[in-house]
Order: structure tokens, then C-alpha cells, then sequence
């Protein structure tokens, strides 16, 4: 390298604000995994103080991670922070629960919810944005995007943590879901591997407005259907079938599918499939 280009970087080296690696935030993401649900983790405690005292070690990782992504704060803030994300796992940790239950009851090759806890990707893409959501609502910068990134790098499952998501949620087999930042969810909602729930917009301006769909309760969305725009609400028990492509409302209670043609190996239509 040039002389001039190490002087550039070098400065840029000297400017930038602390940060910690991506690693260390994976580490902390799955040890509260493993503390909420131990059947994701191989550690084991003879007795409370030993626990207690991992919970606390977390608690300081924690710290140690707002410390970089709150630099501008004070260790106070930032321990308040941490306490508050704490204390939230009262109710973060029964909708995860209900998660799991949604997960195994919605997919019949699922033989447990020990199995869902361990294995699905969808339940480990939902445990990490529950956790990245509460992060942002409390007002905390980046991390919890860094939090729902690993999620997305390990299981092909995007979830900005933004998005509103209510509860009895079930991802089945989740590989390509994304689900955009305005985006709203409501309670016992199924989506498919492949769904976007997506903005129609991408102009930097409208980066304040709602510009993701809403689903409401009781809706699944099969694969690969794309749902785009913010005033776009697919109204409760409804049906979004296969590779649907909606960028307007649909009343409760609609089945909305697309229709393929069949032809033989003469060109002729033979049959015609409905999906959805």
C-alpha cells in the first residue's frame, strides 16, 4: 500500500468509534438463548449461586456490548439498559414459548417442541428479533440490527428488528423470509419459506413512514408470495396462496391464489391448476 492510503486508513482507524466483532455478539445472543431455553445449550449449574452468577455474567456482556454501541452514554444508562432488557424476559420468554408451540403444531413432521427449540431456524430467527426488538424499543442503537443480522447470516431468515410481531407466530422452513422494518404482525400468523413482506418504495425520504404491509390474525402466507406496501392489509383468516405477488388490501377472510394452465407435450391446455 501507498504511504498516503496507510495515512488514510490509519486515520479513519484513529476516528472511528469504538465497536466490538460480530462474534461477540453471536456469543451473547446464544448464551441468552441457552438461558432461556437450556435445551440449546451444554451448560449445566450444580446449584442457584452458580446460576445466578451466569445470568449476571450475561448481564455484564451486555454492558460490555452497549458500552460500544452506546458510547456516548454513561455506564449508568448503559446499565440500566441492560437491567430493563433483563427484567423484560418475563414476557419475552412465554411468547417464545407459545412461539415453539405454534412452530410444532403447525408443522406435522415436527416430533417435539424440544425438536422446534433445537433445530428450526424459524424459531431461532424469532428468538433473536424478540430479543433485538425490545433492545430497539428501549432505545438502543445498532445492536439490536446486529443482533437480527446474525439470525439472517445463520438461518436465511431476515427480520428487521422493527417489525411488530404478535404472538402464536409459525415460520415453517423460513429459508428467503424476509419481513421489512415497518412491517406489522398479528397473533397466530403462519408464513412459508420465501415470503417478503416488503416496501414498494425504497426512496431514502420515506424512511419514517410506514411502507411495510399489515397482516392481520389468523393469516397464512404460503411460499413465496411477496406482500409490498404500507397500506397494504391482508385483513384476518385470510389465505395468501404459492407465489402470490399483492400490493393492495384484502377483506377478512379471502383466499387470494393465481391460476396456472397445464398443457401436454402438443401445446394444448390440458388442465387447469388452481393454487393458493
Amino acid at each position: 500500500m501507498s504511504p498516503s492510503l496507510i495515512a488514510h486508513l490509519f486515520q479513519q482507524q484513529s476516528q472511528v468509534a469504538p465497536c466490538v466483532a460480530a462474534h461477540r455478539v453471536a456469543h451473547w445472543f446464544d448464551g441468552m438463548l441457552g438461558l432461556l431455553f437450556p435445551e440449546t445449550s451444554e451448560l449445566r449449574f450444580s446449584d442457584p449461586a452458580a446460576f445466578q452468577s451466569h445470568v449476571d455474567g450475561l448481564r455484564s456482556e451486555l454492558e460490555t456490548l452497549l458500552s460500544c454501541h452506546m458510547h456516548r452514554t454513561g455506564p449508568d444508562r448503559q446499565s440500566h439498559v441492560a437491567i430493563r432488557l433483563f427484567n423484560a424476559l418475563e414476557y419475552i420468554k412465554p411468547m417464545l414459548d407459545d412461539d415453539a408451540r405454534a412452530m410444532f403444531e403447525g408443522d406435522p413432521a415436527a416430533n417435539s417442541i424440544t425438536e422446534v427449540i433445537r433445530n428450526y431456524p424459524g424459531f431461532y430467527a424469532l428468538a433473536a428479533h424478540r430479543l433485538a426488538h425490545e433492545l430497539l424499543r428501549l432505545g438502543v442503537p445498532q445492536l439490536p440490527r446486529s443482533v437480527s443480522e446474525h439470525a439472517h447470516r445463520v438461518t436465511g431468515i431476515d427480520i428487521n428488528p422493527g417489525a411488530t410481531i404478535g404472538q402464536h407466530f409459525c415460520i415453517d422452513h423460513g429459508t428467503g423470509v424476509v419481513i421489512g422494518q415497518t412491517a406489522v404482525i398479528g397473533n397466530r400468523v403462519k408464513i412459508y419459506q420465501g415470503v417478503t413482506l416488503g416496501a414498494l418504495s425504497v426512496n431514502k425520504e420515506d424512511a419514517s413512514a410506514k411502507r411495510h404491509p399489515t397482516i392481520e390474525d389468523d393469516v397464512v402466507v404460503y411460499a413465496g408470495a411477496t406482500i409490498l406496501g404500507g397500506n397494504t392489509v391482508v385483513g384476518r383468516g385470510s389465505i395468501i396462496g404459492g407465489n402470490v405477488w399483492l400490493t393492495r388490501s384484502v377483506p377478512p377472510e379471502t383466499k387470494v391464489y393465481y391460476s396456472a394452465k397445464m398443457t401436454n407435450e402438443d401445446g394444448e391446455v390440458d388442465t387447469v391448476i388452481m393454487k393458493g
